[in-house]
């Protein structure tokens, strides 16, 4: 009696996971972990997997590789098959969403031969309704961070569109003819909204007149940062070379080391309004001299620091040396990159802070043109705020939209910004995502990760 029922239960257990199995071939779930590709030898295509390209002709090599792989015994492999138009690779459709849900997709992968992965490894969502067409615009995963073993994990979280029902998840490799890349432990799951994440920027426009010292012009930015403290921002701006403006002081009277006595006096200033400041300086090193702009925390210490890449020739004759990387810097809100007057000039500076991940730019400028400010934000899609004397003091959006602008001196206010705000076009989605797939650049010698 006691066997029968036993059988009778183990036959129970079968039929119900027998029909998980079957859901899960139909539609995987949030909170899935696609990660055996093997499927026992059986046609990958029956658990959902299918190869997809624009074109037949395009199709690049697609198999399943058991003898490279992350965590499980096979992974997804795409190959260019030594065709330099090959584009695509593997797609899965994720069923039953939750409209307006956000969702978090996580893969791990890893390249040979390939020669810009940023550009041409792609992982996309590309949501559907109903009827199975396309709702709303795709979304391109662009976060990359290494992983182990010469893997990479990338991710992202969206929303879902109002009318999505399906997510067709594609990974491609493109235009890489000898290229390969693996994909593996790819993660599908709920997650909630995040709400918004506030951040309080402090503008200062501020051009001292005849200070006859630096200790003068220093002083004068102090006196603006206990104005702008006020309103409590979480990091203040402060102008190029504040202790030069409003004196005739040269480069070799003015630089000194880093961290050295100016970053000490505003480290107090940091740590009595409990906020981030950054500010222009001159740096000294041995016999060199740098036009700086330096981070310094909120318990006043130096965070961090960026010499200016592109001087103009005014600074060259003056005996100043040019930086030679553009580095980033992690706040306790959010991740900021710097650029110095005459960098907003060029395309690449804002790029390459872009390319690594910066949602404001920081911009201690002297003059310059403020259509080039709006340009900087508005083709990396993040915040700019500039603090400037012959051109605007100013905050402008992802959209290239100014927010606030002054020339007049002796103005401070604060503004407050959602860094987790989406700013996506009806028509051409969220930029900020199709960037980082779509740019053709890659210059690793300028980007340089602040320890």
């Amino acid at each position: 009696m006691q066997k029968n029922w036993v059988k009778a239960w183990i036959a129970f257990a079968g039929l119900l996971f027998g029909f998980a199995c079957s859901l899960t071939m139909e539609a995987v779930e949030p909170q899935s972990m696609l990660k055996d590709f093997s499927q026992d030898g059986a046609d990958l295509e029956a658990s959902g997997w299918k190869t997809w390209s624009p074109r037949p002709p395009l199709l690049p090599r697609c198999s399943v590789d058991t003898v490279c792989f992350r965590s499980a015994p096979s992974a997804l492999a795409i190959s260019g098959n030594s065709n330099p138009a090959a584009y695509g690779g593997w797609a899965f459709r994720f069923k039953n969403l939750k409209p307006e849900q956000r969702y978090k997709l996580t893969a791990y992968f890893k390249t040979r031969a390939v020669g810009q992965p940023h550009r041409q490894v792609v992982a996309r969502v590309d949501w559907r309704g109903k009827d199975g067409q396309r709702v709303g615009q795709p979304d391109y995963a662009f976060k990359v961070e290494p992983a182990d073993n010469g893997w990479k994990r990338l991710s992202m979280e969206v929303p879902a569109p109002k009318e999505a029902s399906e997510a067709k998840l594609e990974l491609a490799l493109g235009w890489s003819p000898q290229g390969t890349v693996w994909w593996d432990d790819i993660s599908w799951e709920e997650v909630p909204a995040p709400g918004p994440r506030l951040v309080r920027l402090g503008l200062v426009s501020l051009r001292p007149q005849d200070t006859g010292s630096k200790d003068g012009s220093l002083q004068a930015f102090l006196k603006a940062l206990d104005q702008v403290a006020v309103d409590k921002p979480d990091l203040v701006c402060l102008g190029e070379g504040i202790t030069m403006v409003g004196n005739s002081a040269s480069y070799a009277e003015l630089a000194e080391a880093l961290p050295g006595p100016t970053t000490r006096v505003l480290g107090e200033k940091a740590r009595q309004h409990h906020m981030y400041v950054v500010a222009g300086l001159y740096e000294r090193e041995g016999e060199t001299f740098y036009n700086t702009a330096v981070l310094i925390d909120r318990e006043g210490k130096l965070a961090g620091k960026y010499r200016k890449v592109y001087l103009p020739r005014e600074e060259i004759e003056g005996g100043l040396t040019p930086g030679i990387t553009f580095p980033v810097f992690q706040t306790d809100f959010g991740r900021i990159g710097i650029m110095i007057c005459w960098d907003s000039e060029y395309a690449d500076p804002a790029r390459a802070l872009a390319y690594q991940g910066a949602e404001v730019i920081l911009l201690p400028i002297w003059g310059g043109d403020m259509k080039l400010m709006q340009a900087r934000a508005i083709e990396n899609h993040l915040y700019l705020l500039s603090s400037g004397y012959d051109v605007e003091t100013a905050l402008i959006d992802p959209l290239g939209e100014v927010l606030f602008s002054t020339q007049e001196s002796g103005v401070y206010r604060t503004f407050s910004i959602d860094l987790n705000r989406r700013f996506a076009d009806p028509w051409l989605g969220d930029m900020r995502g199709r960037f980082h797939k779509e740019l053709h650049w890659d210059n690793p010698t300028l980007i340089q990760e602040n320890e």
